[in-house]
């Protein structure tokens, strides 16, 4: 019964914003923001938490400011998500600024691929949506929702726009045979991993165990690694869709420190954005939970 529930309700809550017009659910999205501020505890702390480790300058109202602002970012997502569609290639330009587009042919241009990388950060789903729509399509890896219809349904609206998805355990074979054909291939790099399939650089002035999959793949591709986010302007009403240049990979052939190396350069150019712009990232998640082995646990 339960998964049925599940499913209904994701199921009537998404075609219902999708049905609304943009304006109208973005008003009903922003006050589901409110309740869930007020109501999710647990996330709220985790995020205080962050903050307080990261942060430590930031005053106790702005960093009720930032947390806020991330439920309200969530409440973006959603909506945008929602809208995907009505969103098409002779539309898109009404929801995304382009800021560096041209920098993605310019990288697929050396023949060997092209690894996006991005986080949780702004209306992320957006961004790949965004770059097919425009004549860039990637490959990323997806973590299937519990519920199989309910994950079904997430991956109708994900791949309307000529996107494919893989499940992690089959997705480095995928990964690697898209960049040898030049393709694009997208990754989200701000997750906490464990200390199998990480190794600990600073994100945002603390040790973080970081997936070494990006600096492996890029490596032995010899693809471009190239960053880009997706931020919400609220003077253009709209998300500027922002693709950096290339981050410098080292290949010297002493591996384990190169991969170390191009980690750390990855996440300097996430923390970057993060700082800028902290209202948007996902401070809910549990960032720092894996810790050098005799480190003591930073959540509760």
């Amino acid at each position: 019964m339960r998964p049925k529930l599940e499913y209904y309700s994701a199921a009537v809550l998404l075609k219902s914003l999708t049905f609304l017009p943009r304006s109208l659910a973005k008003i009903f999205a922003y006050g589901m923001a409110v309740f869930g501020y007020l109501l999710a505890g647990r996330l709220r702390r985790v995020a205080y938490l962050n903050l307080q480790m990261a942060m430590p300058h930031t005053s106790a109202r702005e960093r009720r400011r930032i947390v806020l602002g991330v439920f309200m970012n969530l409440a973006r997502l959603l909506v945008e998500f929602s809208q995907f569609p009505k969103i098409t290639r002779e539309n898109i330009r009404d929801y995304v600024h382009l800021e560096g587009f041209e920098n993605y042919a310019k990288a697929q241009a050396a023949g060997k691929g092209v690894v996006f990388i991005t986080g949780h950060f702004g209306a992320w789903e957006l961004a790949p949506f965004a770059s097919a729509l425009l004549g860039f399509p990637l490959m990323f890896v997806v973590r299937p929702i519990d519920n199989s219809r309910v994950d079904q349904l997430v991956m109708s609206y994900r791949l309307r726009s000529g996107n494919v998805g893989v499940e992690k355990k089959d997705a480095m074979i995928s990964l690697a045979r898209r960049l040898h054909e030049n393709g694009i291939v997208g990754i989200l790099i701000d997750q906490n991993a464990s200390r199998e399939e990480g190794v600990f650089v600073d994100f945002l002035g603390i040790p973080a165990s970081t997936t070494t999959g990006v600096a492996r793949l890029a490596m032995r591709m010899g693809s471009a690694v190239l960053p880009g986010f997706l931020v919400w302007d609220r003077k253009l009403g709209k998300h500027r869709l922002c693709v950096g240049t290339p981050i410098p990979m080292d290949n010297t052939g002493n591996r384990e420190a190169d991969i170390e190396i191009n980690t750390r350069r990855i996440n300097q150019v996430l923390e970057e954005r993060v700082r800028q712009h902290p209202d948007q990232w996902l401070w809910v998640h549990r960032r720092w939970k894996t810790r050098p082995v005799g480190d003591p646990e930073l959540y509760p």
